[in-house]
């Protein structure tokens, strides 16, 4: 028995050298080895799946798998472009006066916007136990006490399920949740402000609520369809009907979102029954839908699953798109029925670190890029351009890029009697003006994309940015008090040109031209650490430059947004994302009516200029086309001069793809892009097993030192053995 001890060793080695043929450092099972599976990473947790609550991204790429509102955004069109999902058609509003006679759109007598919405019939839901039916045909889970979740942990745990077809009702019974009292729906403001009835449905919802808890009943199930909605109606099986108080062609978009995906009344009811919340088990955490995809595994701190609804109806792939889809194989797929990955496997990643050197790996077939790998990742041109670097070519590895629907700016408070444009004397108001506009001129934004954001983003001409209707490339669009367009592209005018301007406004030099005393301007910031300093003493270089003295007046982030409310900011830097693809949604952003400090607006900057406000109220209400085009001209114009932001920039997005992902194109409106995707599963299991080879020689070296170290033990022993032998 002594004697074998010493050869464990070298048996466990030959083992370990035997097994040399599998990837040792693989993270998955083997049995989904070359599944048709993707696989990705979250870093955030999402805390609501409910699609009533829901409003952040790393929520929606989970639920706009799962959940179908009636519309969505067409995938590889641009500008975005709305068009139907479970809808037979995209609703256009019939409009009618308070009496609900029909009138035109234009008429100054529309008082309600009728959008009729009819859906595909023959669309079901996914399996799920909240639809399982006995032999009588009655639901088999709607009447559970307590005792009977014993040993119930996840839905798993129901032997039975069902599903049933997609109805008008179920998208009616949604839009009552906004106004549910127990919930919190970011949207329920702005919808009670435009859906007929609502304001006063959330407080019926809310007296009939107070009365359970009365009962003795508090957190009984409360049956919205018990209680009517004004403005929301089930015309037929397949057809609903909103009513919206006056015009609002936006709503449209809202279509899209998932706050107006149906939640089906026996979803509701059975995840409101005693016991159930305790076990996690709520909308929250399993939601149910009609998607091309469900979630079968929820473990927010570790891994989160897709898997394909075997009732999915299947949608064919796009066969339009932009006339470089052809070119990027995009079309490829045209008419072939989706979604082609059978599972999508979502692993927790709290660091960038892991999750870069697993997607080298490829245990990750795509990934974003972060400022501490980009240079690894990516080469920029001579002329600008980005492409991947040689490392991540010989991986296969190319690189997809979009610029976002969002700008970063920086803004002159309008109140403020230095920067701003509300002096009551033209003088001043002049002098304001060509201060902005020196300011807009000295601040250079292509460098601080390239020092701060790695490249990623373009100046912005104005707040729409590319892929919204009303964006302007080219010379066309460019802002002339900033830019001169030069050799095909736009270019930053000269300091000196700013220079002149802050003269003309009466700061020769950076001092005040009747007291010679020196021109100080404030920039008000959240006061973040250490980290931010070398952005803000950009911003004093920037300045420096007219020259101009900045003072940085930084404050907690609550005290931030108490000054930008109160209208006590002189300047800042913001941003906007966009909610949906209209450019109401970035002009909005300077209407006088809607000014942060007077009305508690999203017009931050305070700006008010009347014609801006008149053209803005006739651009609303318009439909895209050559009209509405022109009139967001002239407001591009009047933005220009005005000069109320300096336009920063809008932030492009950059990732990485695997030369195995196919059908992959950025879409910064929607988020239910997993269907379109596909999988070489077989390429993929070939570049990891070549990318994740054991190193072995190091092994050799144990070996040898571990027989070398047993040798001397061994002839000991068989010198004792023979000597035995002998006696």
């Amino acid at each position: 028995m002594r004697a074998l001890s010493c050869h464990v060793p070298l048996l466990s080695l030959a083992i370990l050298l035997g097994g040399c043929g599998e990837v040792w450092n693989n993270p998955y099972p083997s049995q989904d080895g070359g599944g048709n599976i993707l696989y990705s990473a979250f870093t955030e947790r999402p805390k609501h799946l409910d699609p009533v609550q829901s409003y952040s991204e790393d929520e929606a790429e989970f639920n706009s798998q799962i959940y179908e509102p009636p519309l969505q955004y067409h995938y590889l069109k641009r500008p975005y472009e709305l068009v139907p999902l479970t809808a037979e058609a995209v609703p256009r509003p019939r409009y009618v006066d308070a009496a609900g006679r029909a009138v035109a759109a234009e008429s100054p007598k529309v008082a309600f916007s009728v959008y009729e919405i009819r859906i595909r019939p023959g669309i079901l839901y996914q399996p799920h136990p909240a639809f399982a039916r006995d032999g009588d045909g009655k639901l088999r889970y709607h009447d559970l006490a307590r005792q009977d979740l014993q040993g119930v942990h996840s839905l798993r745990d129901f032997p039975h399920s069902g599903t049933r077809e997609l109805t008008a009702e179920d998208y009616v019974y949604q839009i009552k949740r906004l106004a549910h009292p127990r919930l919190h729906s970011p949207v329920f403001g702005l919808m009670s402000e435009y859906i007929v009835g609502l304001k006063e449905f959330a407080e019926r919802l809310k007296q009939a609520d107070a009365a359970l808890a009365a009962g003795g009943r508090r957190n009984a199930w409360l049956d919205l369809s018990q209680f009517p909605l004004e403005g929301v109606q089930a015309v037929d099986r397949y057809t609903y009907r909103i009513r919206i108080r006056g015009r609002y062609p936006q709503f449209a978009y809202w279509l899209a979102m998932n706050f107006f995906a149906p939640v089906p009344v026996e979803v509701d009811r059975f995840f409101a029954q005693p016991g159930m919340a305790e076990k996690n088990l709520t909308l929250d955490w399993y939601p149910v839908g009609t998607g091309p995809y469900m979630l079968t595994e929820n473990n927010p701190n570790a891994r989160m699953v897709l898997e394909r609804n075997p009732n999915f109806r299947g949608e064919p792939y796009p066969s339009e798109g932009e006339p470089a889809d052809a070119g990027a194989g995009l079309f490829d797929d045209a008419g072939k029925r989706m979604p082609f990955i059978d599972k999508v496997v979502f692993s927790r990643e709290r660091e960038g670190i892991p999750y870069w050197n697993k997607f080298l790996q490829g245990y990750y077939d795509s990934s974003g890029i972060s400022s501490d790998s980009f240079d690894q990742a990516v080469r920029l041109s001579v002329e600008g351009e980005a492409g991947v670097s040689p490392e991540m070519a010989e991986k296969g590895i190319r690189l997809e890029t979009s610029v976002g629907t969002a700008t970063r700016y920086f803004a002159f408070n309008w109140l403020d009697p230095l920067v701003g444009g509300s002096q009551p004397d033209a003088a001043s108001r002049e002098r304001a003006k060509k201060l902005r506009q020196a300011i807009s001129i000295a601040l250079d934004w292509e460098e601080f994309i390239s020092i701060f954001a790695n490249g990623r983003g373009i100046s912005a001409q104005g707040p729409i940015p590319p892929g919204i209707f009303g964006f302007r490339a080219g010379e066309a669009g460019i802002n002339p008090v900033v830019y001169d367009w030069s050799n095909g592209a736009p270019r930053r005018k000269s300091l000196n040109v700013a220079r002149r301007l802050l003269a003309e406004a009466g700061y020769p030099d950076g001092r005040d031209a009747k007291s010679g005393q020196p021109l100080v301007l404030y920039l008000d910031t959240t006061d973040r650490g250490p980290g931010d300093k070398p952005r803000l003493d950009w911003y004093r270089k920037q300045f420096a430059r007219l020259p101009i003295q900045l003072e940085i007046r930084g404050t907690d982030y609550n005290r931030f947004q108490e000054k930008v409310r109160k209208g006590a900011a002189q300047m800042f830097a913001w941003g906007w994302n966009a909610d949906y693809p209209d450019p109401e949604n970035f002009l909005f952003l300077f209407h006088g009516p809607q000014s942060r400090a007077r009305t508690q607006g999203e017009n931050a900057a305070n700006y008010a200029n009347p014609e801006y406000d008149r053209l803005f109220q006739q651009v609303k209400h318009m439909e895209n086309g050559p009209a509405r085009q022109a009139l967001i001209d002239r407001m591009m114009a009047i933005l220009h001069e005005d000069a109320p932001w300096s336009f920063g920039f809008h932030p492009k997005d950059y990732g990485l793809i695997h030369g195995w992902v196919s059908n992959l194109k950025p879409n910064n409106m929607a988020r239910n892009g997993l269907k379109y995707r596909r999988i070489d599963a077989a390429q993929r299991e070939r570049r990891r097993a070549e990318w994740n080879r054991p190193v072995l020689w190091p092994l050799g070296i144990v070996a040898v030192l571990l027989a070398a170290s047993a040798a001397p033990a061994l002839w000991g022993w068989r010198r004792r053995e023979q000597a035995r032998g002998r006696a």
